[in-house]
């Protein structure tokens, strides 16, 4: 997603990473984690509007007479796979970013993934979503705490995340194929790890690139709309591999 996904952790010096005391720098970080505890809000009403109310949930799933998942209809894969071809098109098509059409990507990619997390909430147990989902909450605030604060410069580590997330996503459409349980499992185990990492260093990427924008206010509200995608991601998808792991399902 243009050059707030890339770039500007690489232009700043490492020790300009630990400025956690800046007021404006503050105020930046706060419009993002807002907007990411907004679209998980979001994503949380949509999930369980999709899986409980009858009418809406059989226009996505097909659901066995006790409520437990069975497959997908035409429209629930359309809705699977929407936020991939979002941001395939986005890659090529929004060169030239503004806040307003950033924040429209924001937001139609939290309402797309909300919808498709009613698989989650038809597949596993209540208790399980809703103890994944605090556990998650309170990693994701401990590793985001890690990014903000830390001096040392995490861009080494992003690379190699980066790379072990290429390999998980090659890994997981090889075992559509095999089905191996074996494959699925160390899928998980890595996804959380790489996930957990990324939190971490998208937080401090975050942070270098507000100091790289410097008084470049509409860029800002770029990279806000973009820094909350980022994490909202890297939480939902933290929050689907410790579910997958630890979850009891239906």
């Amino acid at each position: 997603m243009n050059d707030f996904n890339r770039g500007y952790a690489r232009s700043i010096p490492a020790d300009r990473a630990d400025m956690s005391v800046d007021a404006g720098l503050r105020s930046f970080m706060l419009g993002v984690y807002n907007k990411v505890a907004l679209g998980l809000l979001l994503s949380a009403a949509l999930a369980f509007l999709t899986s409980s109310f009858p009418p809406v949930r059989d226009m996505l799933y097909l659901v066995t007479p006790d409520g437990r998942l069975a497959g997908f209809t035409l429209l629930g894969n359309i809705v699977r796979f929407a936020p991939l071809v979002m941001i395939l098109v986005t890659m090529f098509a929004m060169r030239n970013p503004t806040p307003k059409s950033s924040g429209i990507l924001y937001w139609a990619m939290v309402s797309t993934i909300g919808a498709g997390l009613g698989v989650w909430m038809l597949a596993y147990t209540g208790t399980s979503v809703a103890m994944t989902f605090l556990i998650t909450a309170t990693a994701f605030g401990a590793l985001s705490l890690v990014g903000y604060t830390t001096k040392k410069d995490l861009t080494g580590f992003g690379s190699f995340l980066i790379v072990g997330l290429i390999g998980i996503v090659i890994a997981s459409l090889v075992n559509i194929f095999l089905k191996l349980p074996a494959i699925s499992m160390i899928v998980n185990v890595l996804g959380v790890f790489i996930f957990a990492g990324l939190i971490a260093y998208d937080t401090q990427r975050l942070k270098m690139t507000y100091y790289a924008l410097e008084n470049d206010h509409v860029g800002q509200g770029v990279a806000t709309n973009y820094g909350a995608l980022s994490l909202y991601l890297n939480f939902i998808n933290l929050f689907q591999f410790l579910l997958a792991l630890f979850g009891d399902r239906r």
